[in-house]
């Protein structure tokens, strides 16, 4: 794993099992929030900061609009997949209670410089099967096709991949319509079609 922070070598589910029995009994959702962002801005260990990410998904923090700059934060300061990956799950809950703001607010991630960004727009929507707007899903794609940067790529692939257990005949027209999918993307897209 490429990480600035060392390792203390507790597992990622122990972290979180760690984060949630620290935060059990509290549901005031500024105390909740104050504890991740101290936790993520002051960590020394990677684990510290997967404790963080566990406490911003617990209930009294979930769907917050007004959160949205702390996942941001998150994936801009974590820039690395298991981070932005974490974090992309809470846009997907933010899509879904409050779809118009956040349909804005990622289709602007989607044309980010940070590549980490436009990942976490792409893959926001991995969890909503027939919730999932495809519209959104494609622009968030689009902006992003041509890049040659594999964590998009794959990202691209994932997303599609995801898709396609709802609807499959879209995923293959998709990628039908855009030769320009990398092969990478198009491996991932397809795979579990027949």
């Amino acid at each position: 794993m490429k990480s600035a922070l060392p390792f203390l070598g507790v597992r990622v589910p122990e972290a979180r099992s760690l984060a949630r029995a620290s935060a059990r009994g509290i549901s005031d959702a500024d105390t909740l929030r104050d504890a991740a962002l101290t936790l993520w801005r002051e960590a020394g260990y990677r684990e510290e900061r997967y404790a963080a990410q566990e406490i911003m998904s617990l209930r009294p923090l979930r769907g917050l609009l007004d959160l949205l700059p702390i996942h941001e934060e998150m994936i801009r300061t974590g820039a690395w997949w298991d981070h932005v990956d974490e974090a992309a799950g809470r846009l997907g809950e933010l899509l879904d209670a409050h779809p118009e703001e956040m349909k804005v607010e990622l289709r602007v991630w989607a044309g980010d410089e940070d590549f980490w960004v436009r990942r976490a727009a792409i893959i926001s929507q991995l969890r909503r099967r027939d919730r999932t707007d495809r519209d959104l899903l494609t622009d968030a794609i689009e902006a992003s096709i041509t890049d040659k940067e594999f964590f998009l790529r794959k990202a691209i692939g994932w997303a599609l991949r995801e898709y396609a257990k709802t609807d499959a005949s879209w995923v293959r027209d998709f990628v039908a319509q855009h030769p320009q999918l990398s092969p990478l993307s198009q491996r991932e897209a397809l795979k579990r079609l027949a």
